[in-house]
């Protein structure tokens, strides 16, 4: 079995992506905002579901309750005294019958239980390799594709 889901640890991921919503507070809307697009891309190019996961307990009083499948991308937000890395645990353990989940996180421990839960785990830099490539792959295509179209649209005409 294939990898069903991407369990992504957001402020994680946030934290290693400093190129991502430069300026901006990695706790902030605009940071989170931005991460969700970025992984809206991946999955869209990708055909894996993604879910990212925030500590929600010390999240500011304007931050919202569980967002599903907002652009397409599970968007969950732990509850006070929850963390993050105890919904990947879960999820990676409930979705064991359906196929192998890749957690996201640079937290070692938390990679070693998901694997220990049989799926999969990798760092945050090492997903921002595989994002570049499968969404870099994916625009290629597009272009290629335009530009094909763009020469049938000037023959035809």
């Amino acid at each position: 079995m294939g990898i069903v889901r991407v369990l992504v640890d957001g402020y994680s991921l946030l934290h290693h992506w400093p190129e991502l919503a430069p300026g901006q507070v990695r706790h902030s809307f605009h940071a989170r905002e931005a991460l969700v697009a970025a992984l809206t891309q991946y999955q869209d190019s990708s055909c894996t579901p993604v879910t990212v996961i925030f500590d929600g307990g010390g999240a500011p009083p304007d931050t919202p309750k569980n967002e599903t499948a907002r652009d397409g991308i599970e968007v969950l937000f732990s509850k006070k005294g929850q963390t993050a890395d105890q919904i990947i645990e879960r999820v990676a353990h409930l979705m064991k019958p359906y196929g192998e989940v890749l957690a996201v996180t640079n937290d070692y421990a938390e990679r070693e239980t998901v694997i220990s839960l049989g799926g999969s785990a990798c760092s945050c830099e090492n997903f921002l390799e595989i994002l570049d490539d499968v969404v870099g792959d994916m625009q290629l295509g597009v272009a290629k594709h335009n530009k094909l179209e763009r020469k049938g649209y000037k023959r035809s005409g």
